[in-house]
Order: structure tokens, then sequence, then C-alpha cells
């Protein structure tokens, strides 16, 4: 209990414990929907602890008020929850000596929730990933006496982030049942949550856990830090939701720890607040372009504390800015403290990091310094990367720039190119724009960024050209595309499919 309600508290002690559960219960009175959960467990708390008093009736009427509060969470969410099927075509391994060669058909299932009443369905990367054909089973809610009965629909991919393995899908159908989404930062290490998704294949499937921790960075090198979560989550759960007690998306769920390949408690969703943002670049341009202000920040140890006489552990310090960057622009200087950020406290680099990853291109973030005892505040812009190769992605378009056989969107390495390849080794080629993600299982490996010079020996000048080679070819055939990424030439050799 809060620490602000000790004499409430204290004057409810001497109340019998019939009498502390009708308080408590009266508090109920108003909270709709699963928002009853918590109060339901408090209210159950108190007369459990003086179960000397109690009765088992008691007890049982307690339960199944908390058990139908989770009840009603299910039968609100549930619909909005759906199972994707993915097929896949994979290359027969060489153990297979009667089919080595060949490609074989694969599927696989995973989870997804709806966002949007018209079909915009938010999963994982990985889920949709290679896919050939993607299949989404919706609960049919023009039948709900059949609570089993569900529809299915074909799925095209709107967009893919592998940074944050988040993946949108479309289905074509209207009035659909949704989810909302949460402040994630807002979330406390020991909330109750719930992840429904379809595990192993078994649809709407419902697990209950805690909020282990609210932000676990697993690779130090990434901003990214994931909701870690007792709820039990197995293969399948993979894109479904992780729920707070109102039936609020709080996370997705992504990976576990395991030793054992099953669920060991240790499960991780990645926040609503950077599935909502990925989301929305995604359904409006297909791709997600990164945000920098040009800062490194770096967390201070208690060495780096004492050293500079900063008496300050947790904490965040500018260790460099970056030339003619947005921070330099706003005034933030090397050596700077950085207090907040948006008027949230800062204790850790990773929290500057995830705020610029959470924040659009063209957005302004204020960040609060402290410089010789002095408390300032700087607007930054956010800037995209240099030199990123999504920006090439905004020059091409569906159809007219579509390679097929290899799974690209390509173009012509010409003047409207070069600006964003000024190192490019040639002055000739085809510019891999960007991999379509219904037709990223046809890419041989080629990335966005990659500039293709020759195909098979001969030279590829333009798009025209290597369409025409291409076109010239039977499946089966093999191919070596002689490419040049990061600077460096290379091939890319496979099979024609």
């Amino acid at each position: 209990m809060h620490p602000h309600t000790r004499s409430a508290e204290e004057s409810e002690v001497s109340l019998t414990p019939a009498a502390v559960r009708e308080k408590s219960t009266r508090r109920l009175h108003g909270i709709s929907g699963s928002a009853k959960v918590f109060a339901v467990l408090l209210a159950a708390l108190i007369p459990l602890a003086m179960a000397s008093a109690q009765t088992p009736r008691t007890h049982t009427a307690v339960l199944a008020e908390f058990s139908a509060a989770i009840e009603e969470l299910c039968v609100s969410a549930s619909p909005a929850v759906v199972q994707i099927e993915v097929r896949t075509r994979a290359l027969v391994s060489d153990e297979d000596d009667g089919r080595a060669g060949l490609f074989a058909k694969q599927s696989a299932s995973g989870s997804g929730v709806i966002v949007d009443t018209t079909g915009y369905i938010v999963t994982n990367a990985h889920v949709a990933e290679g896919s050939r054909d993607i299949d989404v089973s919706v609960a049919d809610m023009t039948d709900p006496a059949n609570k089993d009965a569900h529809r299915h629909y074909p799925a095209r991919i709107v967009g893919m982030d592998k940074d944050t393995d988040l993946a949108v899908l479309k289905i074509e159908a209207s009035n659909l049942p949704v989810l909302s989404f949460r402040d994630s930062d807002a979330l406390k290490q020991g909330q109750i949550v719930f992840a429904l998704g379809s595990p192993l294949g078994l649809e709407e499937t419902l697990t209950v856990g805690f909020v282990s921790a609210t932000a676990r960075q697993l690779n130090p090198s990434q901003p990214l830090s994931y909701i870690q979560t007792d709820a039990p989550i197995n293969p399948g759960n993979s894109g479904g939701p992780l729920l707070d007690a109102d039936g609020r998306i709080a996370g997705i769920n992504t990976m576990i720890y395991s030793r054992s390949g099953g669920s060991e408690g240790i499960g991780f969703a990645i926040p609503s607040n950077v599935v909502r943002h990925v989301y929305e670049q995604l359904r409006k341009e297909g791709h997600v372009h990164r945000g920098t202000i040009g800062v490194v920040a770096q967390d201070i140890d208690p060495l780096m504390s004492q050293a500079l006489g900063l008496n300050r552990h947790p904490g965040v310090i500018v260790a460099d800015v970056l030339p003619h960057g947005a921070a330099q622009a706003a005034g933030i200087e090397q050596g700077d403290i950085v207090l907040a950020i948006d008027g949230r406290p800062v204790t850790q680099a990773r929290q500057v990091q995830n705020a610029v990853l959470q924040a659009a291109i063209g957005d302004t973030i204020a960040i609060d310094v402290l410089r010789g005892g002095e408390r300032l505040q700087m607007k930054v812009a956010v800037l995209e990367r240099p030199n990123s190769p999504l920006a090439l992605a905004d020059l091409v378009n569906g159809q007219s720039n579509l390679v097929r056989e290899l799974g690209i969107l390509a173009m012509t390495l010409d003047e409207k190119v070069t600006p964003d390849l000024p190192d490019a080794r040639r002055l000739y080629g085809v510019v891999v724009a960007a991999i379509p993600a219904e037709f990223a299982a046809l890419n041989p490996g080629l990335q966005p960024g990659d500039v293709i010079y020759e195909l098979n020996g001969d030279k590829v000048r333009t798009l025209a050209e290597l369409r025409t080679a291409l076109s010239k070819l039977q499946p089966g055939n093999p191919v070596a595309l002689l490419t040049e990424h990061d600077g460096t030439l290379g091939y890319v050799s496979f099979t024609l499919q």
C-alpha cells in the first residue's frame, strides 16, 4: 500500500475481516472492465491476510471476483489478437540427397494484434520475414455464440523494421476489433501483465505474469530496451501483445531466454511506445527513418564521478558533440550533464538513445543539462542519419522499380542517386534501393545501398539492362552478380528461383 495512506491503513486494522473486505470492495464501484484486476487483488489481500477470522466461502467469493475480472479481459481483448501462418520456400539441405538443390514449402506460425479497424496488424519481423504467403486467422465476430469460429484472410506486408523486429501486415477487412497502445514509459516493476497469442499454434492462449523489469537492454551496442516479464511466452507467442490490466498494449512479445527451448519465466517484449512509433512510420512509408541529434552520451560510473568531481551517480554525461550536428547547433557542449529529456528524468545513457529512437525525423526534443552548476534547457532537432540507405527508398515506387527475380526495388545509378552514394566505385550500375518485404524470400542476399555492376560477367549499366539480362535466364540457372557493398567489390552467387 502507498505510504501516504498510512493513517487510513491503521484505522482499517481495527475493523473485522468482513468489514475490511466490504470496504475494499466498495472501492471497486465505478471501475469498469479489466481495470478491476488490480483493485480486486487489493481487496483480496487484506482479508486473506486475516484468514484466521475468515470462512472458506469468503475466500472463494474473493477469488471468484478476481477470476471474473481476468475472464472479462480475455473476452474484450482476445478478438483483436490473431494467429498468423506464414508459408515460405526453403532450399532442401544436402542431407536429403534425393532432393538436394530443390525448393520445398515450409510453414510456421506466430501471433499478431489488430491496431486499426481497417485491417492493419502489428507482429514481429521475424514472423513475416521470408514469407511467400501469409494467412491471418481472425475471430468471427458475426457469430458470437461460436467462440471457435474464425475467418481467414490473406495478408500483405506493409513494411518491416529488422532493427526493432517489427512488421506491419494488412488484410482487406473492415470493422475489426482493435486494441490500443498504452504509455510503456509509465510501466512499473511488479505490474500484472497478460500475454495473448498462439504458442505452438494454440490459438487464444492466455498467460499471466508480472513486469520483471521495465527497461532491460540486452545488447549494449543497441539502444532498444525491452520489457522483461515472467508471463510464460513460448514459440508462437511472437508478435502477440503483452497487455496491461486495462487490456491495452504494453508491448509486443518478441523473445525468451531459455535453455530448454520452452518458457523459463524470462520473456521480453518491445515497449509499446517503440511499437507505436515504428507502426506509424511503416504504415506511412513502408520503412523507418532513423534519427540522430549528434551526441555521444555515456553513463557516469563511480570512478568518473569522483575523478571529475561530479558527485552524481548514476547519471549521464555528454562525452562528445559531433561537429555540424543538431546538438551542436542547439548549444549542447561536451561535458554537459543530461538531467532530463522532454521533462522526464535521465539517469542512464540508453534513455537518451531511446528518446531519439522513438522520435520522428523533424521532431524537436527538449534536453535539460547541468553546466557549471547552472541548469539549461536546449531544443534539439532530430535529423536523419547522414548517408542513410533509406534515403534511396524514397526515390523508388512499386512496380516501376521492382526486379522480382532478385526481390529488390532498384534504380539506375545516375545524378539523382550519386549524392546518396558519393563513394561509389563506378559511374554506372544498378542501385538496390529497398527490399520489399513481400518479395524478400527471392532476395539472394543483396542489401539497400548495394550497387550491381555485372551479371554473369556482363556489364549492367542500367535497370533496363539488368531486366533484359535476367529475362534471358531460366529458373535453376546459376547467377553471379558483381556488386559493391560498403565500398568493397564482391560476388553474390545463387540459383535463380
